[in-house]
């Protein structure tokens, strides 16, 4: 499970009888979410495979120049068969024209940030064998290093003169700005040969890392003195926090003031973290005596729930904050907030938006605030007007993964995908409103496109027993005739605070190519849908979200396409969960899989890590609710396994220990359940990129067995074996 500070994950309540004895619900007639590039004529272009997965190129990170003439972006290639992704700059003009690569080989170059002037652009780079910031002429000439701080240096920013650098770093909190005290103790540690970890209190790992004694520090980097010199670099959050705290995705944990004299971030300072989701803002000036930056300013003390994403706004008045009000609960509603650093007092702009804000930008004019949010399946583009509170949206087309606001505000380019269409760069005019498409400025993925069949989503309504409406996207297969029928695949999402959106993804793509019909939904708990409807899974995690769950099977089941004696169903994380929680109510299912999900509550609870999460979700620790942690276990039910499941884990998952999955896989064997375990030696709660291989080849294997499916390109036990990566045959390089 995971949480959306860093986000995703769950709730619990009345137990699922019988799946086939709900009521079937109505379903309203589909509508396109997306158009597909090849309409039903994709039968003249070929079925999807996970081959083509690999083919695609993200293109991600677009920035503006000062002067608003150029964008640059990050475009990253797939080689599946070395396991390489190199990430590389590409420059174009504002209108898209003269597209061109600034960086080659097999190195990642990310993050692309312009000087202040625009003469070069900095970025993070792998060349020197670790990540450090370079900077690169925009006139030509080759790129300068600019950090040099061993193990390397995370996000960056410029200060206003293009002087300085502040880089969050990972650091030994009694070394601090100390390059060589830092490579001296990481030296011992890899050296030394008893390997172990040590740990006095909560929080000792995360995620995919145990702590090992550094945190996350923000360091100052003068870039006029010498790599060399001990006064290059000052560490500006001393002491033994994380500041910025982890946030899954990265919202932008830190800020400079447009002068350039203090700094923000955020830290959570609470005595008890692994209970506490308290991150607040912070202060401090960037030229402070290191008495003075033990001691920052805490500018939302007043508030002990989560306040975070800080950004001065361009006269240096305010400063704009993305903030929660509910303590301990990862999952209340993402509101925008606005500090005044003259008045030193807050006030939230959105209380009446009922949505999750996540990214934000301030105008040029400071008068407005352009956010994207959660809605419905989508994230829209919005802008709010900071004197009047009006908000209006730019474009609800698909999923913005990132986007920029040009220097004069009249444009924003954005990293866009839709379930039929890959990642690209299009340009939204700030002009316009509602569901602006804009213009492509990018083709990287065009030849892709033009041979595969991507398929499009067409998204339709179920409605649940109390009334509400569950949001379904459904993807129908390559050559599909609406005369058959065809297996169907439900994927249940994780989080379980989250939302599935119109996006281009891999599974939505290679199930369909391999003949399958699949439908996401977005039941109770999923974001985008008001607070309270993803309030209402907390505490409840067998009771509405599963009736709506089951509502949706039903209305899928009574397509017409769709043969009911063939379904199968699939989750993630909490959608882990629900596939354990099914395994044990319900035989409607043929076959089902099983990721990274919680089978045992009771002893979930003492082996994560944010524990925040189950002390919300589930109603307390263990001890004080051990009705709930053993009622709400699938673990409980086993007597009444019986359909077919795949077992996926990670051996570094830390968030929900692999060993949930090696109980379940173990109950599943005893009861004699055909069961598949695959468990990731490397891999935390997501597998990497090239792991997914193995992901989707697994999963065509078992719905192939169970359903009837077309069979997996690729034998899982071959790429186990390592015949698989290094030997794919299915189109050579990727």
């Amino acid at each position: 499970m995971s949480h959306r500070i860093a986000p995703r994950p769950a709730s619990l309540g009345a137990a699922l009888a019988v799946f086939a004895a709900a009521t079937t619900a109505a379903a309203q007639t589909p509508r396109p979410a997306s158009p597909s590039p090849s309409g039903d004529e994709g039968t003249a272009r070929r079925a999807f495979s996970i081959a083509d997965f690999y083919r695609l190129r993200p293109v991600l990170e677009p920035t503006v120049s000062p002067d608003g003439r150029t964008i640059v972006y990050t475009v990253t290639t797939r080689d599946l068969q070395k396991a390489t992704q190199p990430v590389h700059l590409w420059r174009m003009d504002a209108d898209g024209a003269n597209a061109q690569a600034l960086t080659a080989g097999d190195t990642t170059n990310q993050q692309p940030t312009f000087t202040p002037d625009g003469s070069a652009v900095a970025f993070l780079s792998t060349r020197s064998g670790e990540s450090q910031v370079w900077s690169l002429p925009m006139g030509g000439g080759e790129a300068e290093q600019r950090t040099f701080f061993p193990g390397g240096v995370g996000e960056f920013l410029w200060s206003p003169d293009g002087r300085r650098l502040v880089a969050a770093v990972e650091v030994y909190p009694d070394c601090g700005a100390d390059a060589a005290c830092t490579k001296k103790k990481d030296d011992a540690r890899a050296k030394g040969s008893l390997k172990a970890h040590l740990a006095d209190s909560l929080l000792y790992r995360h995620w995919t890392q145990w702590q090992e004694g550094k945190r996350t520090h923000l360091l100052v980097f003068d870039l006029g003195r010498s790599k060399d010199d001990p006064a290059a670099a000052r560490d500006l959050t001393p002491g033994d926090f994380d500041a910025p705290v982890f946030e899954v995705g990265g919202h932008g944990g830190f800020a400079l003031s447009p002068d350039g004299r203090e700094l923000a971030f955020s830290s959570n300072r609470s005595p008890d973290p692994a209970s506490s989701t308290n991150s607040d803002l912070w202060l401090v000036s960037v030229d402070a005596t290191a008495e003075q930056l033990r001691s920052p300013r805490n500018i939302t003390a007043d508030n002990e729930a989560w306040d975070g994403s800080p950004r001065y706004s361009p006269d240096g008045r305010f400063i704009a904050y993305r903030t929660q009000r509910v303590p301990r609960y990862e999952s209340d509603r993402f509101r925008l907030a606005l500090y005044d650093r003259a008045a030193h007092r807050s006030r939230i702009l959105t209380e009446d938006f009922d949505y999750w804000v996540t990214e934000l930008a301030w105008s040029a004019d400071g008068k407005r605030l352009f956010f994207q949010a959660d809605v419905k399946g989508r994230t829209p583009l919005h802008e709010l007007e900071v004197a009047t509170g009006r908000i209006r949206v730019f474009t609800n087309v698909g999923t913005v993964d990132q986007f920029k606001v040009a220097p004069d505000d009249r444009w924003a380019v954005v990293s866009r995908r839709r379930v039929a269409e890959a990642w690209e760069l299009h340009r939204i005019l700030l002009a316009g409103t509602g569901d602006t498409p804009g213009t492509r400025l990018t083709a990287h993925n065009d030849v892709v496109a033009r041979e595969v069949d991507l398929r499009p989503a067409e998204e339709t309504w179920v409605e649940a027993a109390d009334g509400a409406r569950i949001e379904v996207f459904i993807v129908k297969p390559h050559g599909f005739d609406p005369g058959k029928r065809y297996p169907l695949i439900l994927n249940v999402h994780g989080g379980p605070q989250q939302q599935w959106t119109d996006a281009f993804r891999g599974d939505w793509q290679v199930y369909p190519g391999a003949g399958y019909v699949v439908a996401f939904a977005n039941p109770r708990g999923s974001t985008g849908f008001g607070q309270a409807f993803t309030a209402a899974i907390s505490r409840d995690w067998s009771g509405k979200v599963m009736d709506d769950i089951a509502r949706v099977t039903d209305a899928m089941a009574a397509l017409p396409y769709v043969d009911r004696d063939r379904l199968g169903a699939m989750g993630w994380s909490w959608g882990g969960y629900a596939m354990m929680w099914l395994e044990g109510h319900s035989t409607r299912f043929k076959a089902i899989a099983s990721m990274m999900g919680v089978y045992d509550l009771r002893a979930m609870y003492s082996a994560t890590e944010e524990l925040w999460f189950p002390e919300w979700d589930l109603g307390g620790p263990p001890w004080q609710n051990a009705e709930a942690y053993r009622r709400l276990s699938p673990s409980e039910y086993v007597p009444s396994f019986k359909t077919p499941c795949l077992v996926i884990t990670g051996e570094r998952d830390y968030r929900v220990p692999y060993t949930q999955s090696l109980e379940f896989f173990t109950d599943l064997q005893k009861m004699r359940v055909p069961s598949r375990l695959i468990v990731y030696q490397n891999a935390g709660h997501w597998p990497s990129w090239h792991e997914m291989a193995l992901y989707y080849a697994a999963h065509l294997d078992w719905f192939h067995r169970w359903l009837g499916g077309d069979p997996s390109p690729w034998d899982p036990r071959a790429i186990v074996e390592r015949e698989g990566l290094a030997g794919l045959s299915d189109g050579g390089s990727y």
